[in-house]
């Protein structure tokens, strides 16, 4: 890495992904900050996406008990 660090920056940067190996396995992988961002971006909604499905189906259940928005706010804060 030390002889194609600049080479390998910028093959990561221009949206590549720079496969390091070691003894002739993958080891890591290097990528541009832009892509790192986006690929950040989409786990975090799919995170939400998959809370939002759980909180559905919780919703479905009669037994669900519901918060005012104040209580929710005032557990939530508490619990900071």
């Amino acid at each position: 890495m030390r002889n194609n660090y600049n080479e390998i920056l910028k093959l990561a940067n221009e949206g590549n992904q720079v496969i390091i190996t070691q003894n002739g396995r993958e080891a890591a992988v290097v990528i541009g900050t832009d892509v790192y961002k986006e690929f950040e971006l989409f786990l975090h909604r799919q995170y939400i996406k998959n809370e939002l499905a759980k909180a559905k189906e919780k919703a479905k259940d009669p037994n669900t008990q519901w918060l005012s928005e104040d209580e929710f706010w005032a557990g939530f804060e508490d619990s900071l």
